[in-house]
């Protein structure tokens, strides 16, 4: 695991750039225990104040990768040397040419209907040589994940990609990934949808101006409520530093 580089609000944020954190998986790949690998976001920072069992399944993964932009200015803050956001969409197109290259097969876990699926044809047709051992939606009840945990494991695949939506791909994974017989577990949010098309991206240009947060907000109105995330994240972040700047000048 790499060093713990910052502690943000109580949550584990590791100084790797994507290329590291691709070995670095792949490596915990090929490892008899299984791994979680958390792609934190402001949202599950915030999250975690109220949620200990949660943050608890944060600073317990193998990697915890810097995914939005409040996470990397509020690390830099502190002086921690975070080189870049990681997020899970950026992370699956070099990790799966990585894991083609090594044969190590991968399960797509979560979206609605086919779009794991579709997800999966993608990311095979750009990765020649990929085996994506299966793929299913992630509308299934508590009462299943048994019976989903041993359709992967059946599968063999070596790594899951979990795109439930946070909490519930982490907690998913810690409850799970063991009987999935998978090494390594990585929630991935929404990417499932974009890699199959039925969400836009933000633009190229919005995602160097560190506004694909804006961008989807304008996109899908709805996501209002989940936006409120970010400025509480803000305050807490500033109430963080002061309180420490004032422990360090007492």
């Amino acid at each position: 695991m790499p060093a713990a580089n910052a502690m943000v609000l109580g949550c584990r944020v590791d100084a790797v750039n994507t290329q590291a954190a691709v070995r670095t998986i792949v490596e915990l790949a090929r490892e008899p225990e299984p791994s979680i690998v958390v792609t934190l976001g402001t949202e599950m920072i915030v999250r975690a104040q109220r949620d200990h069992a949660f943050r608890a399944v944060v600073n317990a993964s193998a990697l915890s990768l810097c995914d939005t932009i409040g996470v990397l200015y509020a690390a830099r803050a502190q002086g921690a040397p975070i080189p870049e956001r990681v997020t899970g969409v950026d992370l699956m197109e070099p990790l799966c040419r990585t894991l083609a290259w090594e044969g190590l097969s991968v399960y797509l876990l979560g979206a609605k209907g086919d779009t794991a699926a579709r997800a999966g044809q993608v990311l095979a047709a750009r990765n020649s040589g990929l085996v994506i051992a299966g793929a299913r939606d992630g509308y299934f009840s508590p009462d299943e994940d048994a019976a989903v945990a041993e359709q992967i494991r059946r599968s063999g695949a070596r790594v899951v990609l979990a795109g439930l939506g946070s909490p519930r791909q982490e907690l998913w994974l810690a409850a799970n990934l063991k009987a999935t017989g998978a090494a390594v577990g990585i929630g991935v949010g929404g990417s499932f949808d974009i890699l199959a098309g039925d969400v836009a991206r933000a633009p190229e240009l919005w995602r160097k101006l560190n506004l694909e947060w804006f961008y989807r907000l304008v996109s899908e109105p709805q996501r209002w409520r989940r936006q409120l995330a970010l400025p509480a994240f803000v305050l807490l972040a500033l109430r963080e530093r002061i309180v420490g700047e004032r422990k360090r000048a007492a």
